[in-house]
């Protein structure tokens, strides 16, 4: 008993002790944020005193160089239609795949999986290339661009949920006269919602923060908030570090806002999965 009781404990001051290490870059960053920039150099891990504290000079400054929220706009809309087209697109594709058994259905769904372990690198060259020549150098077409990167994953995650819905469900739905749109948005799509949230999250904080890709497709005429962020560092070296570390908490605020409250669909998801596994 006394064992179970000290492993108990060793296994919570451990998880506290990870929390912390995970939370500490995003304290320091916060409270230098809120310090001179010539300060932050000097001492990046003492507190704002009296004399480094600069109040919201930063994050009025940062919002000021990087045109804040144009770039907010951009990475907004991009985030929101890539993850709306990948959850409803790859739920519909993985549904047709397990659904439908053929040698056509299984190459495709090897196709997407086969695309996960591709890395970004080996095509970023060629994709930039027929991007321009689709004209998908925008931000809608960059949500395109977005759902190509995003299906593999998603329809691999999809496809395992789907597999484990009975199929009498839908052949009982079939019988009563709803066709197959009506079966997947009113019977299955619903029973998908813990998975399709998983997905969602997992896309968005990656959308979000991706730099990469909109960098390469659309360039410095529609900046993302990544994008944007890295302009604030100048030639030869010299950034304002005071108005990054202000932009920086504010472009992972929204993503956070989104995280904690979906986080209990995640749970969820994983639980159901399991369950029906």
């Amino acid at each position: 008993m006394k064992s179970m009781k000290l492993h108990r404990e060793i296994q919570f001051w451990l998880l506290v002790f990870l929390a912390l290490a995970f939370l500490a870059p995003i304290g320091i960053v916060l409270y230098n944020s809120f310090k001179g920039q010539f300060y932050i150099t000097d001492n990046p891990f003492a507190f704002p005193s009296k004399e480094t504290f600069a109040g919201l000079r930063n994050y009025i400054s940062g919002i000021e160089k990087t045109d804040f929220f144009r770039a907010f706009g951009y990475s907004l809309f991009i985030t929101v239609g890539s993850v709306a087209a990948i959850v409803l697109l790859c739920s519909m594709t993985a549904w047709y795949l397990v659904r439908v058994q053929n040698i056509f259905t299984k190459a495709l769904y090897y196709l997407f999986v086969f695309s996960m372990i591709v890395p970004f690198q080996m095509v970023m060259f060629t994709m930039s290339k027929i991007v321009n020549l689709l004209r998908l150098d925008h931000p809608l077409g960059l949500t395109v661009v977005y759902l190509g990167f995003g299906a593999g994953l998603s329809v691999f995650m999809f496809s395992g949920f789907v597999r484990g819905i009975p199929l009498e469900i839908e052949e009982a739905a079939m019988i009563d006269g709803s066709g197959p749109v009506q079966t997947f948005f009113q019977i299955v799509f619903p029973i998908l919602r813990p998975t399709a949230i998983t997905v969602a999250i997992l896309n968005a904080m990656w959308i979000w923060n991706d730099y990469l890709l909109p960098y390469l497709t659309i360039g410095s005429k529609y900046r993302t908030i990544p994008v944007a962020i890295q302009y604030l560092q100048g030639g030869y070296g010299s950034r304002d570090m005071g108005a990054l570390m202000a932009m920086l908490i504010l472009s992972i605020i929204p993503i956070v806002i989104f995280y904690l409250s979906a986080q209990k669909y995640i749970i969820s998801g994983v639980v159901a999965g399991a369950v029906k596994g």
